[in-house]
């Protein structure tokens, strides 16, 4: 459940400090009310945001971003889990197959990514 309180607000600000991303609140002309520089690992919220419009950017971004929960704190991971927000998966090592089978290959369609 999310209240648009400055409580909440500090708590997800709390959580983004232990991740590996930077928030910062500045002005500037974002179409959405944000900006993320993903290659620097910032996050850019309008400051003239109320604490609603500042909560709700910061749910949109973190929807569309992937932080490590490792990192954080129990407060934190339980407010990540409760936000249902997309984790990092551990790069797992590919499966062995016994001798003499071929591996499966992934067609023209499928990407295959991993996490940065």
């Amino acid at each position: 459940m999310i209240k648009y309180t400055t409580q909440f607000l500090l708590k997800m600000e709390e959580m983004l400090t232990e991740s590996d991303y930077t928030l910062r609140y500045e002005k500037g002309n974002f179409k959405s009310g944000y900006c993320v520089l993903k290659d620097q690992k910032i996050m850019i919220v309008n400051k003239f945001f109320t604490t609603e419009g500042k909560i709700n950017a910061l749910l949109d971004i973190l929807k569309n971003t992937t932080l490590d929960p490792t990192r954080f704190s129990d407060k934190s991971r339980k407010l990540h889990e409760e936000l249902n927000l997309p984790q990092a998966q551990a790069e797992q090592a590919p499966e062995e197959t016994p001798e003499g089978e071929p591996q499966a290959q992934a067609s023209e369609g499928e990407q295959q990514t991993t996490a940065a």
